[in-house]
Formats: structure tokens, sequence, C-alpha cells
């Protein structure tokens, strides 16, 4: 086998976190929210558009528990942005950085990063593009 690309990433979010993800991802980080099969109730979690081939599935759910140290880490994401123009946003935004790295390693080489958490305490690293 030959993987290409992460196809999506699946998260579970508070039953009543709807609202809070799509603020969150939709409007502060500028994601496309895809949730009409999800409103219709015929897909049981809605997406998070990252690009053409990428997507987050967000699962609200009853039995949701905060991600912790020993069962979670982070999802990276790639943007067009400088890490500048991602802190100057997410500031205006007024979302907390949890930390800047000057060049993790990635799949995409190095680039320099900034990790925020969601509502839900999912860690996000916004990979500036190499």
């Amino acid at each position: 086998m030959r993987a290409r690309h992460i196809d999506h990433v699946n998260l579970r979010i508070p039953e009543d976190g709807d609202d809070d993800a799509r603020e969150f991802y939709g409007e502060t980080l500028g994601f496309g929210i895809e949730d009409a099969l999800y409103a219709a109730d015929e897909k049981p979690f809605f997406d998070v558009r990252l690009s053409a081939t990428a997507v987050i599935h967000l699962w609200p759910t009853d039995g949701f528990e905060r991600p912790t140290k020993t069962n979670y880490d982070h999802v990276a994401v790639v943007v067009e942005e400088s890490v500048e123009e991602i802190e100057a946003e997410l500031e205006e935004a007024g979302v907390e950085v949890e930390k800047t790295l000057d060049s993790p390693l990635g799949a995409t080489g190095e680039a320099g990063a900034v990790y925020v958490r969601d509502p839900f305490g999912y860690r996000v690293e916004l990979k500036a593009r190499v």
C-alpha cells in the first residue's frame, strides 16, 4: 500500500457542542462547515472541511470525555498563512495561543506552527505552509 494523505479525523464532541464547534472551526478558524446531512438526520456527525481532500468529522455524543494527555495529542492542519498572520487572527478572535514552535517536523517538512485548543479540549496545530 502507498498512502497519499489523511482523508479524515474523527473527534467526539459533547452532545450540545454543535454551536461551539461551528463557531470555533467555522467562524474563528475560517474552515468550511458541512452539516446538511447531519441537520437532516441522515448521518450522526458533521464535517469541518479543511481542503478538497481532508475533513474532520465532529460526532456529538452523550458519552463525550475531554481528551487527556494519555489519549490524544493533536491534529495538525497546514494553512496558507504565516505564523505571524495566524497569531494575529487568533488574537483578534480572542483565542489563546498555547504555544508557538519555529519549525516542528511534519509531513510537509519543517515549518512554523501555532497550537490552540478547541472548545472541547482538543489541541489543534495550525502549521504554516512550507
